[in-house]
């Protein structure tokens, strides 16, 4: 399973050794993929801190939970369910105390305004920020990732009409919240 860095390939041998509690085998794992999760948790979650968090608590649990993992081919996709999870709970406890969360600023083309460029990327901020939980997760995993809407529903262990509809109500969501401020368009050019 491709998990958005294609250079990483884990290693069958060292999920075996680190199944069988070779903790140095866990931190090789962990190594290798600890920059593709955290950022399918800061694309998920929109903040540093709870990104982090999340990524830590899913790696505890991956660690206890290692030894039940039944395919070591699955690795991947495995511990990304795992921090998918962990996403879920630090935003449940993250609103439990806080009522925003923070959305992760997106990459932008270089030569762009900066005052059109901090507008656009707060434009797509708030779009991003009214999309729920759920929909954010399959967004995040499908374009960021870049898993096949079969793959997201089998990671979230949802069916693949829930992953399909939950994607385009976050397609849906954020094409009306950034189309709402757009300028007018006649006859297919700007106004």
């Amino acid at each position: 399973m491709d998990c958005g860095d294609p250079e990483v390939q884990v290693d069958r041998d060292l999920v075996e050794r680190a199944r069988h509690g070779d903790r140095e085998a866990f931190a090789v794992l962990v190594h290798q993929v600890s920059d593709s999760l955290y950022s399918v948790a800061y694309r998920i979650l929109r903040d540093t801190g709870l990104a982090e968090d999340a990524l830590q608590n899913a790696l505890i649990l991956a660690w206890r939970r290692l030894p039940k993992l039944r395919d070591p081919d699955r690795f991947e996709a495995w511990i990304h369910r795992i921090l998918v999870h962990a996403c879920y709970d630090e935003s449940q406890r993250a609103r439990s105390w806080r009522s925003t969360v923070r959305v992760l600023p997106v990459d932008e083309p270089s030569g762009f305004d900066e005052h059109a460029r901090v507008a656009d990327r707060d434009e797509l901020e708030g779009a991003f920020r009214k999309l729920t939980l759920e929909q954010r997760a399959v967004f995040v995993l499908h374009h960021y990732v870049g898993l096949p809407l079969v793959e997201v529903a089998e990671l979230l262990e949802i069916p693949a009409g829930t992953a399909r509809s939950r994607l385009h109500y976050a397609l849906a969501g954020l094409r009306v919240a950034l189309l709402r401020d757009a300028p007018p368009v006649q006859e297919g050019r700007l106004a």
